[in-house]
């Protein structure tokens, strides 16, 4: 599905930017009053607060009393000003009431045309909160359909450049996890700095939407149990995965340069990846032992079946079964295959 890339909300200096009618009028308005105040300066000799007031007066024609008697040539070129300046201000008044009206309906449009876009998306990630980690969640979704919720508008370029939803709001009111499509999407990132936030965020994701998968960040070990107790389906601590890979560089630097192979930003030969066998699949009753006969030159090593535990290191004569969850390695394009045997790929496609 084409990502919509586009804010649901619109700005309005975008439209100020595309449409030049209100600075016009306003530079329309700022000449004629300098020229009313230059007039009465060089005709009635008012000083420049006089002769401001005077031209404002009569511009806005509230009918205040004049500083002083006015001469005639001062009265004639008051009717002049009064006569130009009606025209002027009209003009003004009926721009700006246009911007405002003009702009509203273009942000009702905008709005109802992202929702209509957003009611459209199935099986999208909503993440919450897009700082450094759901930046690069977002960045290694690949082409999975994205929808991120974030109370900084000043996101929304970005996200819009990158192809992905933007939402300006916050996570914690139920109406924009709703509008976020919720109910539709396949998995929620609660990844805000905050858990307190991440733990009420994966509460009401529960609660709409009892089957989705929740993937939060925790700060703490107090927040990881609570996250826990929340119904988060995987609790991740920044922190901790950092110390942890850190310490296997310095202990066990061979096992980390193998894992990094798998990295789909590092290795571009092999990959590790998740696909599940969907009814109907070809590879449905199929032995291990029979996949290169499919030009499936892949090693599985874990196979999950319903809720038991996975089984690692299956051997050639396990047979793969419709509903099993299997983690395979190979290069790309076999892991490629695989995904379009299951019939239903891996939440991103392996990256070329």
């Amino acid at each position: 599905m084409t990502r919509p890339g586009r804010a649901l909300r619109v700005s309005a200096t975008s439209l100020v930017l595309r449409d030049g009618r209100l600075l016009r009028a306003a530079i329309l308005l700022i000449l004629l009053t300098a020229t009313g105040a230059a007039g009465y300066m060089a005709i009635e000799g008012l000083p420049l607060l006089d002769a401001l007031y005077m031209t404002v007066i009569t511009l806005s024609t509230v009918g205040y009393d004049e500083v002083r008697p006015l001469s005639d040539v001062g009265r004639g070129f008051t009717i002049g000003l009064i006569i130009v300046g009606f025209g002027v201000v009209f003009h003004a008044a009926g721009t700006l009431a246009g911007f405002v009206i003009e702009g509203r309906v273009r942000e009702i449009l905008g709005r109802r045309s992202m929702q209509l876009a957003i009611d459209r998306l199935e099986g999208h990630v909503i993440v919450c909160g897009f700082g450094r980690l759901g930046r690069v969640v977002c960045e290694r979704l690949g082409d999975v359909d994205v929808v991120v919720i974030d109370r900084d508008a000043s996101l929304q370029r970005e996200c819009e450049s990158a192809g992905w939803t933007f939402i300006e709001g916050s996570a914690l009111e139920e109406e924009v996890l709703e509008a976020a499509g919720i109910r539709r999407a396949r998995a929620l990132v609660a990844a805000t700095p905050s858990d307190p936030d991440n733990v009420f965020i994966a509460l009401s994701a529960r609660e709409l939407a009892p089957t989705i998968q929740i993937h939060a960040r925790a700060e703490s070990s107090a927040g990881t149990h609570r996250l826990q107790l929340s119904g988060a389906s995987r609790v991740i601590s920044p922190h901790q995965l950092a110390g942890q890979r850190i310490a296997n560089a310095l202990t066990r630097p061979g096992v980390v340069e193998f894992l990094e192979l798998f990295d789909p930003a590092t290795g571009p030969e092999i990959a590790l990846e998740e696909v599940v066998l969907a009814d109907g699949s070809p590879l449905d009753g199929l032995a291990l032992r029979d996949l290169p006969a499919r030009d499936l030159w892949i090693s599985i090593i874990a196979i999950q079946r319903g809720e038991d535990e996975p089984r690692l290191h299956p051997q050639g004569d396990d047979v793969l079964l419709a509903g099993d969850r299997v983690i395979a390695v190979g290069d790309r394009s076999n892991l490629e295959r695989l995904a379009a045997s299951s019939h239903e790929g891996p939440l991103a496609a392996p990256r070329r």
